[in-house]
C-alpha cells in the first residue's frame, strides 16, 4: 500500500515538471519571435536608403501637391466670408412697420407704371424712388426733431450693401439690366456664308430669300398647307400659276417656314414648319427682311430677333 502512494506522487511529480518544461518553452519561442521581428525591423530601416534621384522625385511630388491646392479659391472665399461679417456687423434693423410702409410705397410706384414696361422701366422706377426718399429723410435727419427712427431709415437707403440687404428682407427683387453685346470676329473683306436650305436645290426662277416674309394675297393659306421642303413650295406656286382658270388668282410669291420649331407672325394663328403659302401680289413687297426691329420687337415681345420665314417672288416664265 505505501509503495502505491510513492508511486503515484512521483507520476505527479514527473506530469508537473513537464508541464512546467513545456510552459518554459513557450516562453523562450514568444520571445525569441518577438526579439528576431525587432531585429528585422531595425534592419530594414537601416537598408531603407534613398537614393539622389528618388530624393528629387518625392521634392517634386511635393511641390506639384501644393500647387495643385487651389490656393486662389481658399483667399476668394475666405475674403467673401470677411465682406459677409462686415455686411452683418453694418446691418441695419428695421421694424416691420417699417419695412411694410416701405414695400407699399415702393409697390404704388411700379403700379403707376405704364403697361408693357420693361424690367429696365422697374429698376429705373425703384431707383427714383429711392433718390426721392433719400432726400426726404436727410432734409427730415437734419432738423431739430429728426427720430430715431429716420436716421436708421437713412443709412438703410443711403449704402449701397445696406439697400441690398433691405430689398432682400422686404421681398423685392428686380432682374439685373445685362447687355450682351455682339463681337463680330469675321474680317471686313470675308464673304458672308451662303446659308444652307434644307431639301432639294430650289429653281432659279424661284428666287429664294432666306429671313424674308412678302406681303400679298393668300392663294392658298400656309394653315392647311404643308411641304416637305423650300424647293417643294415653290413648285407650287409655279404649278398653281400654271393651272389657274381664268379670274383666278394666280401665285407670284411663296412663303414658307423652315424652322422646327415654327415660325413668328403677328396674327392670332400658330404657324408651324413646313408651312406653305401661296401668295398673289402685283407689286410685291417685304412685309420684313433678316431682323425684327428693336421697336417692333417692343411692342411685339414674342418676337424673335431674325425672321424665321423664307420666301420668293416666281418670274413668269
Amino acid at each position: 500500500m505505501a509503495r502505491g502512494v510513492r508511486a503515484n506522487l512521483c507520476s505527479y511529480k514527473k506530469i508537473t515538471i513537464a508541464v512546467c518544461l513545456f510552459n518554459l518553452f513557450i516562453a523562450l519561442l514568444i520571445l525569441r519571435s518577438l526579439y528576431s521581428a525587432r531585429v528585422n525591423r531595425n534592419s530594414f530601416s537601416e537598408r531603407k536608403k534613398y537614393t539622389e534621384e528618388q530624393i528629387e522625385r518625392i521634392k517634386e511630388a511635393i511641390r506639384i501637391r501644393d500647387e495643385a491646392k487651389p490656393t486662389e479659391l481658399v483667399k476668394a472665399v475666405k475674403k467673401l466670408k470677411k465682406e459677409r461679417i462686415l455686411q452683418l456687423k453694418r446691418k441695419v434693423n428695421l421694424s416691420p412697420a417699417v419695412k411694410q410702409k416701405l414695400t407699399d410705397e415702393i409697390l404704388e410706384r411700379l403700379s403707376s407704371l405704364k403697361e408693357g414696361s420693361n424690367a429696365t422701366d422697374e429698376i429705373e422706377a425703384v431707383e427714383l424712388w429711392r433718390s426721392e426718399k433719400l432726400n426726404d429723410l436727410k432734409i427730415e435727419s437734419e432738423g431739430k426733431n429728426s427720430s430715431k427712427e429716420a436716421k436708421i431709415l437713412k443709412q438703410a437707403i443711403e449704402s449701397k450693401s445696406n439697400w441690398l440687404n433691405l430689398m432682400e428682407e422686404i421681398g423685392l427683387w428686380l432682374p439685373p439690366n445685362i447687355t450682351n453685346p455682339e463681337h463680330d470676329d469675321k474680317p471686313p473683306n470675308e464673304p458672308e456664308e451662303e446659308e444652307i436650305i434644307a431639301g432639294p436645290p430650289l429653281r432659279p426662277e424661284c428666287h429664294a430669300e432666306v429671313h424674308t416674309d412678302y406681303g400679298g394675297a393668300a392663294v392658298r393659306w400656309g394653315l392647311t398647307h404643308h411641304k416637305e421642303s423650300a424647293a417643294d413650295c415653290c413648285q407650287a406656286c409655279i404649278d398653281q400659276s400654271m393651272n389657274a382658270k381664268p379670274g383666278e388668282m394666280r401665285c407670284n410669291i411663296w412663303v414658307y417656314c423652315p424652322s422646327e420649331f415654327g415660325c413668328f407672325s403677328p396674327d392670332i394663328y400658330e404657324h408651324k414648319h413646313q408651312e406653305c403659302w401661296l401668295k398673289m401680289a402685283e407689286k410685291p413687297q417685304v412685309n420684313f427682311k433678316e431682323k425684327y426691329s428693336e421697336a417692333y420687337r417692343d411692342s411685339h415681345p414674342t418676337a424673335p430677333v431674325v425672321v424665321p420665314w423664307m420666301s420668293g417672288v416666281i418670274s413668269s416664265s
